[in-house]
């Protein structure tokens, strides 16, 4: 049976992947590379590496290969080897194409051979063939190998006919000689096709496919203003190839958002690769656009990515001015579970303290803060410039998940050294039969800073669903259904103090 060199894509697909007016193909060689990102499931297990013939678990993300080869095809049946593809290749999602002669040019049959040269397997082929061990003292052991595993080699020795030989491999081996290598072995994972054409020619093949050990994401670099008053913003994309395969001048596509993905991922995305549009972007740098519900950055400049390295590449000019805020936020009760399926009547549950008072920065990503662009997901790292000597000294990290324009930007920085504070509880009371428990406490803020600071006090309400706060010192916000914050102010070397009583009926 012949399979088509070519598959119909549902309409779907075709819509999200081809624009109105589909671009020429290509009559040049090259390599295209569009790189996914994807956290690791839980679940995830280890998988062989054909390239280092070991168990390994295999890095987050994957990525579409698209390679543009010429062949000479004889008419008739053509045996076709492609080699120098990924080591973690999904070999059932490769789909071939001649650009040259499509409708005459059919796939018969498709295999993967990844039995990669190593010396265990240059042994398993030499069981019961002869071989000669050099070791370490000077001697030899010459004869016929009948065994191995990774502490020894067992060998019968043939000149002069002898008995058995076990040979301790450890610190005790030097060489092993072979009279020839055996077949059946390659030094590359290869594709192989038998592929039918009509005609004698020379045709330019288009091969795409998914791969595994690829991934990316985003990088941010933020200087904060001597005064703290706005902040300067740098992004970067850090590429992380351990597919086993090395890109040369590879036109590379990056592709930011939740692409959902079945547990064994393999037609869709191929296809969608398969009709995705290959030509370069015009700028220098990366081209984004939305992209079906996604966001697409296309790199206007090939660029190379050997195996198993890292590359950074800028995503976008960096954003100067961008008016930041800095918060502080006492959250007393971490830590505190929710209510299940009555009111929780310990009146010691949920008194535990934390002294902590955290430090966060926040920014608006719309155009008007010289920003209004897609941040795909990443790390943030925040500096500060020491005006002593102009240096740039870590102040904190944090990660953001994508964020849209006009979304607001918060990042975690750490604990305050010189804002301090404590929760207390005041008064319990409690009647189960009348179906109500009336809680106090008080916070105390205490501020050794050289200026006066605003505190955000977090309190989840967590002993039931219907609650009233009877008193307070202070006005609050509900944040939600179990969670408010009371904003206060604490001058200079001073102390808040805050106090509420929380009503729960049932």
């Amino acid at each position: 049976m012949k399979f088509a060199a070519t598959v119909l894509i549902p309409l779907a697909v075709l819509a999200a992947a081809c624009p109105a007016d589909p671009p020429k193909e290509r009559t040049t060689e090259g390599v295209g590379l569009t790189i996914y990102s994807a956290p690791a499931p839980a679940n995830q297990q280890q998988v062989w590496n054909n390239a280092t013939q070991r168990w390994e678990m295999p890095p987050p993300g994957y990525a579409i290969v698209k390679e543009w080869r010429k062949m000479r095809l004889a008419a008739g049946t053509n045996t076709v080897r492609f080699t120098d593809v990924a080591s973690r290749i999904d070999a059932t999602t490769v789909l071939f194409t001649s650009l040259t002669d499509p409708a005459g040019t059919a796939v018969l049959e498709q295999n993967f051979e990844y039995d990669l040269v190593s010396a265990d397997k240059i042994l398993q082929k030499h069981i019961g063939h002869s071989i000669t061990v050099a070791l370490e003292n000077g001697g030899q052991v010459a004869g016929t190998l009948l065994s191995f595993d990774p502490a020894q080699i067992v060998v019968q020795q043939s000149d002069p006919p002898g008995p058995l030989q076990i040979v301790q491999r450890a610190n005790n081996v030097r060489n092993i000689e072979f009279a020839a290598l055996p077949g059946g072995l390659i030094t590359k994972p290869t594709l192989v096709w038998q592929i039918e054409a009509e005609k004698e020619a020379e045709h330019l093949a288009k091969v795409a496919y998914q791969t595994g050990g690829m991934s990316w994401n985003a990088d941010y670099t933020v200087v904060v203003s001597p005064d703290e008053a706005n902040l300067d913003l740098a992004a970067w994309v850090t590429i992380r190839n351990q597919s086993g395969a090395s890109y040369k001048d590879a036109e590379l596509k990056l592709v930011a958002g939740d692409v959902h993905r079945v547990e064994s991922p393999r037609e869709m995305d191929a296809r969608f690769a398969a009709g995705a549009r290959s030509g370069r972007a015009e700028e220098p740098g990366f081209v984004e656009k939305p992209f079906f519900e996604y966001h697409l950055y296309t790199l206007g400049r090939p660029t190379t990515l050997p195996d198993n390295s890292t590359k950074q590449l800028e995503l976008f000019p960096p954003a100067s001015g961008v008016p930041l805020r800095k918060t502080y936020l006492y959250y007393g009760g971490v830590g505190f579970q929710p209510y299940g399926r009555q009111p929780y009547f310990d009146r010691n549950y949920g008194i535990t303290s934390n002294r902590k008072v955290d430090v966060y920065v926040e920014f608006r990503n719309g155009k008007e803060q010289a920003l209004g662009l897609p941040l795909p997901a990443g790390r943030v790292r925040v500096n500060k410039k020491d005006p002593a000597d102009g240096s740039l000294e870590f102040v904190g990290e944090d990660t953001i998940d994508h964020t849209p324009k006009d979304e607001r930007v918060r990042l975690k920085l750490g604990s305050a050294f010189d804002v301090v504070a404590e929760r207390k509880q005041t008064d319990f009371k409690m009647d189960e039969r009348a179906h109500w428990i009336r809680e106090s406490f008080e916070i105390r803020i205490r501020n050794h800073k050289e200026e006066a600071v605003e505190v955000i006090v977090k309190e989840n309400l967590y002993r039931w669903a219907n609650w009233a706060i009877e008193q307070k010192s202070h006005d609050f916000a509900k944040e939600d259904a179990r969670t408010v914050h009371f904003p206060v102010s604490v001058g200079k070397d001073a102390e808040t103090l805050v106090t509420y009583t929380v009503l729960y009926t049932w």
